[in-house]
């Protein structure tokens, strides 16, 4: 049987379907009415092993969506190529997919995460050596700590989706800790966006 959602055009994960972002609005009326349906467009990243698909972002909070304001914020950000891992101000609803046996290595966002598995299974790598393996639907709230992730198959993709939203920065003690991307290996550029990457604990 053919996969009822084929894959997208720019999309890397094998056995993945492919995936659509549905973004509503209203008519002059005030009815619902949807605003347009948009394929996922993936972008690589550590060499073709990972890809990112922005499903939508905003840039102020509480965002305004009076005249799609929201809308055509998110599509300026989304065709700028400035967004980093998070949205200063504002969030960012992202897919992740990793190839089989990619680790993401360690980093720290300036923010509030919610990331939850949506196919296969990642573990969860704290730095202080702490694992969890979480399974589909299961749900990681990191809360501006150092992390990676690894896809635990060997031979299957794995899906993650995430909402990131931008946070003060934590102190311990009379440490500052803000974005950190140091270990996070090659193929990082411009995943801070506009956050100091921060001292390390």
């Amino acid at each position: 049987m053919s996969d009822p959602r084929p894959r997208n055009d720019t999309q890397l994960s094998q056995g993945l379907p492919g995936l659509t972002h549905h973004i509503t609005g209203h008519d002059a009326s005030g009815l619902a009415i949807v605003e347009s349906d948009r394929p996922a467009a993936w972008t690589p990243r550590i060499n073709d092993t990972m890809a990112f698909d922005v499903v939508y972002t905003t840039s102020t909070f509480p965002p305004n969506m009076n005249g799609n304001a929201d809308l055509t914020a998110h599509d300026k950000i989304i065709q700028s190529d400035q967004l980093g891992l998070v949205n200063p101000n504002g969030t960012v609803a992202r897919m992740v997919d990793f190839g089989p046996g990619t680790e993401a290595l360690m980093h720290r966002t300036q923010s509030l995460d919610y990331g939850i598995v949506i196919e296969g299974e990642v573990e969860m790598i704290l730095d202080d050596g702490v694992k969890r393996i979480m399974g589909r639907g299961d749900v990681a709230v990191q809360r501006g700590t150092n992390h990676g992730w690894r896809n635990v198959s060997s031979t299957e993709w794995a899906r993650m989706f995430f909402v990131l939203q931008d946070a003060q920065k934590i102190k311990i003690g009379d440490k500052e800790l803000g974005a950190d991307f140091s270990n996070a290996g090659s193929d990082t550029e411009g995943l801070a966006g506009g956050q100091d990457v921060g001292s390390k604990l």
